[in-house]
């Protein structure tokens, strides 16, 4: 095929690598189909014996009762004891935050999501025997004014990749936002540093195109062999430099029209978008930009990676773009987030292990009285599509971990059967679907949360709070800033992670921007964004 008529057939659609939430404790059952989690807990008596409950009303604290948090009663409604989404391994809003509280300013409200701060950290869940998930369960009670509540933790857990020398080669279409807005600092000069990085670490069997976009966009260089022209790779990347306006639609339309026309069978085939954005020039909507490029997804599979730049940071157009486009995204400030994202993460990670993966967690009616998914707003699938294979989930690849925290309601003397977590996938090659399970007993999310739980579950616990606070939410036993930023630090020094002493750092800039903490003494790097 001509690549003029591949251009017009083809314009394809944005997938990513993805990851959605979950949570540590009691060992999973995998399973192919037979009765269902759903069908255990309310009694259903599996897909065709029975009618399953339907989705909770959006944005509503789910009463075991059938009542809304509000009090009202939902007429004719049976109770619904289902939670339902989309995996999602996203990091972005976390890295944002980090960048803005550095400068010294509180993140708006609406770009902190609370899974993406739970989902930055290492969980230390079980690794799967084959090339599925592991789904781990368990929790604990916070106190403080919430002793008839837990928080239950879903996790769940790929396999690390194999050697690089082992995975299949890539193909990778690098499409690289030159606007104006990109001049300042931290953005086209972080992006040409992070592709010369990335070029390195890949092999000489990998393939790269460079597509950059400002008020139209220009491919810089077609989809290349590595072997042999390094040097030529490098030249192109070095060649960018910040122009005129920011339209990302031109630029992710002919990004994917490159990563078809340059698609290898038998590799991983994505787009990586690197941008602020800031998008004021041609289509502006990420639904009618992903339209433009539908071809692309379904026909040749190809995802989308989305690292975002600067201070100032479109985050609501790239999350929509690479949740609808089946990919996900990261942020970076500096060259060391670049290396840690180009060096330790992507060549690695250019294999899927999950296509349209989706979890669902069903309650027991017997046990629960309430329950509320802490996150994952944008990430919600109705509760009779999770085997509904057509309908969109998220690509998760090797070595990932998704958490998911629910704040639960324990009816009084409540004891057994909490909850059933099933994790729905297609596998990338025969897109045969899958399922894996894990349970968890009134036993296991019993006991005190802080000093007792481990130390990953209080980690996990304290980026949820903090990213709650942030966002102005109103979980049951959330600490202070100031408590949260002692437990942080106390919890850094007995995990030995500076992921943590970070996260502590950050606590404390919010509660200082909030008028609750002290100014930092001497001249140290704690301030720093790292």
């Amino acid at each position: 095929m001509q690549r003029g008529t591949r251009t017009r057939t083809y314009r394809g659609a944005l997938a990513l690598l993805l990851g959605a939430a979950l949570i540590t404790g009691c060992a999973g059952t995998s399973s192919d189909g037979g009765e269902s989690a759903v069908d255990r807990a309310t009694g259903t008596g599996g897909p065709a014996g029975g009618k399953q409950p339907p989705p909770a009303a959006p944005e509503q604290e789910q009463d075991a009762d059938g009542a809304a948090k509000d009090g009202g009663t939902r007429k004719g409604v049976a109770p619904d004891y289902l939670s339902t989404f989309a995996l999602d391994v996203d990091t972005a809003s976390y890295g944002y935050a980090r960048r803005t509280l550095g400068e010294g300013r509180l993140p708006e409200a609406d770009t902190v999501r609370p899974e993406e701060f739970v989902n930055s950290f290492r969980q230390g869940y079980r690794t799967p025997k084959g090339n599925g998930f592991s789904v781990s369960v368990d929790g604990a009670r916070p106190g403080a004014g919430a002793a008839d509540w837990s928080l239950v933790r879903v996790g769940l857990a790929t396999a690390p990749a194999a050697r690089t020398s082992e995975r299949p080669p890539a193909a990778l279409t690098f499409v690289v936002d030159v606007s104006g807005s990109m001049a300042e600092p931290g953005r086209l000069d972080l992006a040409r540093t992070s592709l010369g990085i990335l070029t390195d670490e890949l092999r000489d069997d990998d393939s790269v195109s460079l597509v950059t976009f400002s008020d139209g966009a220009e491919t810089l260089l077609p989809m290349t062999r590595l072997r042999g022209n390094r040097t030529k790779v490098r030249d192109a990347i070095e060649e960018m430099r910040p122009e005129d306006s920011t339209n990302v639609a031109a630029g992710v339309e002919r990004g994917y029209d490159e990563a078809v026309e340059g698609h290898r069978e038998g590799a991983t085939n994505r787009v990586v978008l690197l941008s602020d954005a800031l998008a004021n020039t041609g289509e502006t909507d990420a639904d009618a930009i992903l339209e433009r490029i539908a071809d692309a997804r379904e026909e040749y599979g190809i995802t989308l990676f989305g690292v975002g730049v600067g201070s100032d940071y479109g985050d609501e157009l790239m999350e929509r773009l690479t949740n609808k486009g089946d990919g996900n995204t990261t942020y970076i400030a500096d060259e060391s987030q670049a290396r840690k994202v180009f060096v330790d993460q992507l060549p690695a990670h250019v294999q899927l292990r999950a296509r349209d993966a989706k979890a669902q967690v069903a309650f027991d009616r017997g046990t629960v009285r309430q329950f509320r998914l802490i996150g994952y707003e944008n990430r919600k699938v109705a509760d009779e599509d999770f085997r509904d294979d057509a309908v969109d989930g998220g690509e998760v690849g090797p070595g990932h971990t998704v958490t998911a925290l629910y704040a639960v309601r324990l009816r009084e003397g409540a004891s057994g059967h909490v909850a059933t977590a099933t994790v729905r996938w297609l596998d990338p090659t025969t897109r045969k679907a899958h399922e894996a399970t894990g349970s968890v007993e009134t036993g296991a999310v019993s006991g005190k949360l802080w000093g007792e739980a481990g130390a990953r579950l209080q980690v996990t616990a304290v980026a949820a709070y903090f990213a709650d606070t942030l966002r102005g939410g109103d979980l049951p036993g959330t600490p202070a800033l100031g408590e949260l930023a002692e437990r942080a630090r106390s919890l850094a020094v007995s995990t030995e992670d500076g992921a943590v002493r970070k996260l502590a750092t950050m606590i404390e800039q919010a509660d200082r921007l909030n008028g609750g903490g002290d100014e930092p003494s001497g001249n140290g790097s704690e301030g720093e964004v790292g």
